[in-house]
């Protein structure tokens, strides 16, 4: 694995107000059979009394609409995830439709290993797990005091630097850190979707959600077709405009060939089966 050069701020202070902002890259599979990963930036809030995962987008997000007075929601299928410290309870928010709120308990168990590299002024420390179906290799280091990592890694005697799975799926490196000056609010952009507050369900019902959306991928979009008054308007399904019911079959085996293609979540074994049509 390459080693990333980090230029981190040596965290020794003891915990107050404040946000201790970790920012990972984020190389990841949807499609386990892709040749090259997507890539995005994520950020790690260690806030005093909880912990936060979710996309630098979002932030970005976030500064434009305090700047300019503007109300922009986003989302996408990278986690999102909150956690209260040293918890292994995690709350995965996901939007299907509407927001839902999702409890796990992700107890990891991890094995340390002798091995050790230097990465910048760091010493990392190697450091495996089986946890969602894959086995993984993290490299920690006990000069950062927290116990955090990111998505829901975490428990090691140090903070996590760098961690992927055996397939070459996904992988997470940090890259900067910062304070600052107060815990930061991510209610406008991770707790809520579009003013929506979050809907708790368990795991199970989440899923069966998903299967009934994969069975009718396109049924929202149907009701809005049937409800719709204007003459004008236009219907695009994956880039493909729709101008007769006729299309809809065809649409949604596309869809579905697309839900099967990206079937593959960091954790594995809560992979859905979804049938072969």
């Amino acid at each position: 694995m390459k080693t990333v050069l980090l230029f981190l701020m040596c965290i020794t202070l003891p915990l107050t107000a404040q946000t201790h902002r970790f920012i990972y890259e984020y190389h990841y599979k949807m499609d386990s059979t892709s040749v090259e990963p997507r890539k995005t930036s994520m950020v790690l809030d260690v806030n005093p009394e909880d912990v936060k995962f979710y996309n630098y987008d979002f932030v970005l997000t976030d500064s434009t609409n305090k700047t300019k007075g503007q109300n922009h929601v986003i989302w996408d299928d990278t986690p999102a995830i909150t956690r209260k410290r040293n918890s292994d309870v995690n709350v995965n928010y996901i939007v299907l439709q509407n927001m839902f709120a999702v409890e796990t308990q992700d107890k990891i168990n991890w094995n340390l290993q002798n091995e050790t590299k230097t990465s910048g002024n760091y010493s990392l420390q190697k450091a495996t797990t089986k946890f969602g179906g894959r086995n993984w290799t993290a490299w920690f280091t006990k000069e950062i005091s927290l116990n955090e990592g990111p998505y829901k890694f975490r428990g090691l005697p140090g903070m996590i630097f760098e961690i992927y799975d055996d397939k070459n799926n996904f992988k997470f490196s940090l890259v900067k850190s910062y304070k600052l000056n107060k815990t930061y609010d991510t209610f406008g952009i991770l707790e809520n979707f579009g003013g929506q507050k979050p809907v708790k369900i368990p795991e199970s019902k989440l899923k069966k959600m998903m299967l009934d959306h994969y069975n009718d991928p396109l049924h929202e979009f149907k009701e809005h077709i049937k409800n719709n008054t204007d003459p004008t308007a236009r219907f695009m399904v994956m880039g493909i405009e729709v101008k007769s019911p006729e299309q809809m079959k065809e649409l949604s085996e596309k869809v579905q060939d697309n839900i099967r293609k990206t079937n593959n979540p960091i954790e594995i074994d809560k992979a859905i089966r979804y049938p072969e049509k």
